[in-house]
């Protein structure tokens, strides 16, 4: 089998793909393109992704974009960690839309005034707002694992849980308070091997 090529850098959204790599025991290589020297804009790297965003993959012959809809293919394509039923499928479409807009934003202004940015230039009231804004999907996601333990199938890990914990990896460190199922459920999800694999990947790089 050839290697699926993971275009990006291990501290970019490529984790994602990492991890599900990872998860379904491919092989593939990580091709370090970053946008401090502006590689996510070369003509190469762009016959890949016109959009100039990280990651992309190259499976073969085809050529991919969107770190979400790259999990959902890969699963649907290895058959692992991807759904049986129309209904548990359509649930993993669900969640990893709902993560785009309700989720990945918000969890990187609440980090960056939480831990990213360096301290003098951390706002403690952007800090409040941020924790706010997500006070709300946080509930609807713990109001959800209070009736099952995963999102899409509610006793099987799908790519729903790896789609919308990967979008929250900078909450590793994070107190989540009442939200117990959400915390129960985070844990688990970056508890498993392939999910300490791709972290340790992206601490190291």
């Amino acid at each position: 089998m050839a290697a699926l090529k993971i275009h990006g850098i291990p501290k970019s959204r490529a984790v994602r793909v990492i991890w599900m790599a990872e998860e379904l025991g491919i092989p593939y290589e990580i091709v370090p393109v970053t946008m401090a020297d502006k590689a996510h804009k070369a003509p190469a790297y762009l016959a890949i992704n016109p959009n100039g965003r990280l990651p992309a993959i190259e499976d073969g012959g085809f050529k991919m974009s969107e770190s979400l809809a790259i999990n959902l293919y890969l699963a649907k394509k290895h058959g692992r960690f991807y759904p049986s039923s129309l209904e548990d499928e359509a649930r993993c479409w669900q969640w990893s839309h709902w993560t785009v807009f309700e989720l990945d934003r918000q969890v990187n202004d609440w980090a960056a005034h939480d831990h990213v940015l360096p301290k003098e230039q951390r706002d403690p009231a952007k800090l409040k707002a941020a924790l706010e804004v997500l006070s709300v999907p946080f509930g609807v996601l713990d109001g959800v694992l209070a009736k099952q333990q995963y999102l899409a199938t509610p006793d099987a890990f799908s790519v729903a849980d790896l789609n919308v914990a990967s979008a929250m990896y900078r909450c590793i460190n994070m107190d989540f308070g009442a939200n117990r199922n959400l915390a129960r459920w985070y844990k688990a999800c970056w508890e498993r091997p392939a999910a300490k694999k791709a972290r340790d990947i992206r601490e190291r790089s």
